[in-house]
């Protein structure tokens, strides 16, 4: 009787492998097989490239001015160089310099907005979902205050009450984004908090704040990643609007909301001035929202095969 390799001693059986894998393995191996996901990711690296060396792609200081170049049409010369391959805007500055040091901002938007919600969402999430009873109580209600209120018109409250600055601004973003974290977290936590480990640690004499943070926090990673990744859709998108209201980046700062605003009154004469930036607007936030929903897809377990 012949036996096969999978059944040789000393030998795993077939999928043997698979079976071993990690939750976290499994679900990469998902996401890498996601295309849009993968889309998405290559968008978001291209972006992240530009910001990262903006000094070294840009062909143009872009705060540099030439009122004698002033709306030029995007143009090849005749010598074989782009002299400015998208134009130059009103000021004679050059858009594509200006849209590649925009990436930087927008980037910095994103981490700081997504930083200060997500550490404040999470803490209150956390706290409430944990304690429940009147905390739970307190600290949703406050949250459902903040979600009444249209998250940009609370941005612009905010913004105008400390003044029109791209600081003033991604701290608005921050704050008007903690009641979306607060209410996942509060979610997590309230279904990991019944879990045998969760009573197990209780028993074992861990405090409530090893509790909170070492055991069950963990446990709540997933929906945290996807909302923290369409968090920086959602943050770019907000800046961009709060500048374009004038209440975000302030000229001459490369913002691509702000560009778009100067560029509103000349669209009839120079349309490159408002289509390439709200572009790139475009794209950052798509790749977000694509790498997003891969994520979910990809982190539900209800997915797995």
């Amino acid at each position: 009787m012949t036996t096969t390799a999978a059944e040789q001693p000393g030998q795993a059986p077939i999928g043997a492998a698979e079976k071993s894998r990690s939750p976290l393995w499994e679900a990469l191996l998902r996401l890498r097989k996601n295309k849009i996901a993968m889309a998405g990711l290559v968008i978001i690296s291209l972006f992240l490239i530009m910001a990262l060396f903006s000094p070294w792609i840009a062909p143009h200081d872009p705060l540099e001015q030439s009122l004698y170049d002033k709306l030029q049409p995007p143009v090849w010369e005749e010598e074989g160089t782009w002299t400015y391959p998208l134009g130059t805007d009103d000021f004679g500055r050059d858009l594509l310099s200006r849209i590649i040091y925009g990436s930087r901002i927008s980037m910095l938007v994103g981490v700081v907005a997504v930083t200060i919600s997500l550490f404040f969402g999470t803490l209150a999430g956390a706290v409430a979902g944990f304690y429940g009873g009147i905390v739970d109580n307190i600290i949703m209600r406050l949250m459902d205050i903040l979600l009444a209120f249209p998250s940009i018109l609370l941005a612009i409250v905010i913004v105008a009450f400390l003044g029109p600055s791209l600081e003033n601004a991604m701290i608005a973003i921050g704050v008007v984004s903690i009641p979306r974290y607060a209410r996942i977290v509060r979610g997590s936590v309230l279904e990991e908090y019944s879990k045998d480990y969760v009573q197990s640690a209780r028993a074992l004499g861990a405090r409530d704040t090893r509790l909170i943070f070492v055991h069950i926090l963990p446990n709540c990673l997933a929906p945290l990643i996807v909302q923290t990744t369409l968090g920086f859709a959602s943050a770019i998108l907000e800046a961009a609007a709060l500048s374009f209201l004038g209440l975000g980046a302030q000229p001459p700062t490369p913002e691509w909301g702000a560009m778009l605003a100067n560029g509103r009154a000349l669209i009839l004469r120079a349309w490159w001035a408002v289509t390439f930036p709200g572009v790139m607007i475009l794209c950052a936030v798509l790749g977000f929202n694509l790498l997003g929903d891969g994520l979910r897809d990809a982190l539900d377990p209800r997915l797995r095969e």
